[in-house]
């Protein structure tokens, strides 16, 4: 995947310092026209292969307002991105979420989403001695620090009794991590995505440990609260996550289009990707956030202040906003 969008700081959160629902309502085409959306332009925060190309691929581009995408590879660097006013939607896990209010970021969660826990585990090198999680003891582990693999890793270690002291952590980029494994400078390498499948495939990998059990499936779609005060934002951005909501609805019932639309950008084969999608446990859905929501993201705060990743428990429901909920569908 590739690097943030060099307007944005790379400076990461900082981890030692750190509704109701109302009525879904469907947002016509008629009624994004008539609130002269064409004014409007969405910055949104995509994934390579996501957003950006799933979109497109469901024929559902047709925007009525002007979208502009930017590629990233971690929430952490989208919910960065946000606080910094240089991008306007995004998605993430609900561990950026925890990072958000406990930095108190200018960040709001509009919707969920609940999706897959498919293809988030721990890799280690295809030759390793390791065939438990008791047997990286001692040994160097890359992760993806602020994001699901940081939350897992921490949680696998727990189930045999080991902490970060009893490791040697190394929080690394999505590319420096995939770079060190193979270079043989991990010993393991928590991460997530179509680079374990391609691992598996190349011979270089082998899954240690998957998070499939451990994290929720619960992601969210944060919004800029600088922008939720205008109407016309509003109804762009509720538009924009109905729609990514009927992509994955339509895509999901035809998984060899989704294979096909995303293998070229990912630089996946396609039989990889169909494989990989054909195992996702759940479907992705977007709909409003709910109190549930925000009691399973606390599990993950809790944890976090355990182990004094931050402060104190994090006030997560200042951060979610139902300006949007009116509009969803989903």
């Amino acid at each position: 995947m590739t690097s943030l969008d060099p307007r944005i700081s790379r400076r990461h959160f900082g981890l030692g310092a750190l509704s109701i629902l109302g009525a879904s309502l469907p947002i016509s085409p008629r009624r994004a026209h008539a609130a002269n959306l064409s004014s409007i332009t969405l910055r949104v925060a995509s994934f390579r292969g996501m957003d950006s190309t799933i979109i497109p691929a469901a024929e559902l581009a047709d925007f009525p307002y002007k979208v502009e995408f930017s590629e990233f590879n971690s929430g952490n660097l989208i919910a960065q991105a946000i606080n910094a006013n240089a991008v306007d939607l995004g998605g993430w896990s609900e561990i950026p979420l925890v990072f958000i209010a406990a930095s108190a970021a200018r960040v709001k969660i509009v919707a969920t989403i609940d999706g897959p826990t498919t293809n988030q585990a721990v890799v280690v090198p295809a030759n390793s001695p390791a065939r438990s999680f008791a047997d990286l003891k001692g040994r160097k582990v890359g992760y993806i620090r602020s994001t699901t693999a940081h939350y897992f890793l921490i949680r696998m270690l727990q189930k045999v009794g080991l902490t970060f002291a009893d490791i040697t952590p190394v929080p690394l980029g999505m590319s420096q991590g995939l770079t060190a494994l193979k270079s043989g400078s991990l010993d393991a390498w928590a991460t997530y995505g179509y680079v374990i499948p391609l691992l598996m495939a190349d011979g270089f990998g082998r899954i240690l440990e998957s998070a499939e059990n451990i994290l929720s499936g619960h992601y969210f779609i944060g919004a800029n609260p600088l922008r939720l005060p205008n109407p016309d934002f509003r109804a762009a951005a509720a538009d924009y996550i109905n729609r990514l909501g009927k992509a994955y609805t339509l895509l999901t019932q035809n998984k060899t289009r989704w294979a096909k639309a995303i293998s070229p950008i990912i630089q996946i084969p396609e039989p990889i990707v169909l494989s990989d999608l054909d195992a996702q446990n759940r479907p992705y859905r977007i709909r409003p956030w709910n109190d549930g929501d925000i009691q399973s993201a606390q599990i993950v705060a809790d944890t976090f202040v355990e182990q004094r990743l931050i402060p104190s428990r994090p006030d997560l429901k200042s951060v979610f906003s139902n300006e949007l909920t009116a509009l969803l569908t989903g």
